[in-house]
């Protein structure tokens, strides 16, 4: 029994060792709010707007089980330091390069969803030594399409409310349209609707402006030259998929993957095919 004992609490003990609980770091000015889980070779996990813990369901698939995850809240979301306009997709990239100089990584894979995405190339372009590989999830780089404006209209409503001060409304119809659920409570746990509403102004407020303002384009991207996986969900939205075949036209040797059954929330609502997806090309790229 003794020896039982012993070898259960061990086992914690072991545990304990792959997965701290949630720090923080002061980085440029600020306060992130990171969590490491697992070793191996670093990979940075950047989530989009809105859902500060989307990533929260791939930690613990175990696929991915062989690398660290760092996983973070961009500034503006959760505990971290609230956003104040203006603060840019480049700061956003600044943030991330930040925390992995804080954290002693040199090299990592990097994995940005959406808006994410978004800042996983910017921080590419601006450091192409610091970033091993790249795994892009619908990122929010659209080609102009009648499809995209109709989308822009949805987002439009939302903002509308969001003006109006209902941010409860404001994310249900953001999320309804645009991500395709607004179920993030049934994946994530109590409260992560919630917290959304509560990030709302981060996303209305800093980050769509940061948007229109981003100078990057899809043209740009043919001077990505690291391994590249862009991902994409079989029921997204129209937009999405035009973003994903554009940026798989433009960066050479890219591979793309589709999810399905999935909408935008790949990884909240189909962590487990998202993983295996990651984990495959993270193995045929291994930083060297």
């Amino acid at each position: 029994m003794r020896k039982i004992c012993w070898l259960f609490l061990a086992l914690i003990a072991t545990g304990c060792a792959h997965q701290q609980a949630v720090q923080h770091l002061a980085v440029n000015g600020g306060d992130l709010e990171y969590r490491v889980v697992g070793r191996g070779e670093p990979v940075l996990l950047i989530h989009g707007s809105v859902v500060a813990d989307a990533f929260k369901p791939m930690l613990s698939e175990p696929a991915l089980s062989g690398y660290q995850l760092i996983s973070y809240h961009r500034r503006g979301f959760a505990g971290s330091s609230r956003a104040r306009a203006p603060f840019s997709i480049p700061n956003q990239a600044a943030d991330a390069l930040a925390l992995l100089d804080q954290l002693g990584v040199s090299r990592a894979h990097v994995v940005g969803h959406s808006y994410g995405g978004n800042i996983a190339v910017q921080l590419t372009a601006d450091h192409p030594d610091r970033v091993a590989s790249l795994v892009l999830l619908e990122p929010a780089m659209f080609p102009m399409t009648p499809s995209l404006q109709a989308m822009v209209g949805d987002i439009m409503s939302a903002v509308e409310l969001h003006t109006k001060g209902n941010d409860r409304a404001a994310i249900d119809r953001f999320m309804s349209t645009v991500v395709g659920s607004t179920a993030i409570d049934q994946y994530l746990g109590p409260g992560a609707f919630d917290l959304a509403v509560t990030d709302a102004p981060t996303f209305f407020d800093v980050e769509a402006p940061a948007m229109q303002a981003w100078k990057f384009t899809i043209d740009n991207a043919s001077a990505i030259r690291i391994p590249t996986l862009l991902i994409v969900g079989a029921e997204s939205r129209q937009p999405f998929k035009e973003s994903v075949a554009a940026l798989h036209q433009q960066i050479a040797g890219s591979e793309q993957v589709t999810i399905p059954h999935s909408a935008h929330s790949l990884e909240i609502a189909y962590p487990r095919p998202v993983a295996e997806a990651i984990a495959g090309f993270l193995m045929r790229h291994p930083i060297r």
